[in-house]
């Protein structure tokens, strides 16, 4: 009797088997798959309802093929650099995110040691809450005629709604924060007798950064949807502006296009904000 020979495949499918290396790649595309795959369908079944629905003559909002076809030039030149506000759609949402940027830093700094004075102190809890609870339900457009008469200029007048709008709910969730923090840091605290500066730095925003960050993420939401109905009203270069002047001149198009695009950034600004209070909180935010 011939003794049988082993196959060829056997020795490599066990190995394989043992590679943690190919495991852990076969669970990364399961799980990336399971994450992209479903909105990915879920769109692709939008997209033809929408073309089938707006593919009539008469339709007044344009289907996904012509809005395709009439932004074409927009979409595969964003960097175009003209005179005035005829620029490409990046520079457009570039001038808006730098307008957010600065807003919103002042607003998280503002915001963070308003929120921890109030969720510290009880007088100033008693003192400033009221305010910042009538302040916070004025709409963030109403306030862009006083900032246009006090700074006299659109640019910080944009930045200045900005900022007034993200405040409210950083201030909020920070004093929530500060007064949810365990008896048994603050007893921490006492014993290693630390001083005020080293308590707010080493145990109060520590305790307090999943709901400063929770804050945080409501109020860059906030930011984005505020400078674009902010630049529509100040106009220059802005993703809001462009959006107006689409509308003035018609272009369906060129505003559904624009529309995607601050859906894009806005999600990828949560997305980014979301990533650092992980990194920061070890993953005790939530995502």
């Amino acid at each position: 009797m011939e003794p049988v020979k082993p196959q060829a495949d056997i020795v490599p499918l066990a190995v394989a088997r043992r590679n943690p290396a190919g495991r852990a790649l076969r669970k990364w595309l399961a799980s990336a798959m399971s994450h992209v795959l479903p909105p990915l369908v879920t769109l692709l079944f939008l997209l033809i309802f929408w073309e089938i629905v707006c593919s009539s003559p008469t339709a007044s909002v344009p289907p996904p093929s012509r809005v395709v076809s009439e932004t074409w030039e927009l979409i595969v030149h964003p960097f175009y650099v003209g005179q005035g506000v005829d620029q490409g759609l990046f520079w457009h949402i570039f001038a808006s995110l730098k307008r957010v940027a600065l807003g919103y830093c002042l607003a998280a700094f503002a915001g963070i040691a308003l929120g921890a004075l109030v969720g510290q102190s009880e007088w100033a809890m008693r003192g400033l809450d009221p305010i910042f609870q009538i302040l916070r339900t004025v709409p963030p457009l109403a306030w862009l005629p006083l900032s246009l008469a006090a700074f006299k200029d659109g640019n910080p007048s944009a930045i200045f709604v900005i900022f007034i709008t993200a405040i409210w709910p950083i201030i909020i969730n920070t004093a929530v924060g500060i007064r949810n923090i365990p008896q048994d840091y603050q007893n921490v605290a006492k014993v290693l007798r630390l001083n005020q500066l080293e308590y707010f730095g080493k145990i109060m925003i520590p305790a307090a950064a999943p709901y400063i960050f929770t804050g945080l993420r409501i109020g860059i939401g906030l930011s984005w949807l505020a400078i674009v109905a902010a630049e529509m009203l100040i106009g220059g270069v802005g993703i809001g502006f462009f959006i107006w002047d689409a509308w003035n001149s018609s272009r369906i198009s060129d505003i559904i296009l624009a529309l995607i695009y601050v859906g894009i950034v806005g999600y990828l600004l949560d997305r980014l904000i979301a990533f650092i209070a992980k990194v920061i909180t070890r993953n005790t935010a939530s995502a």
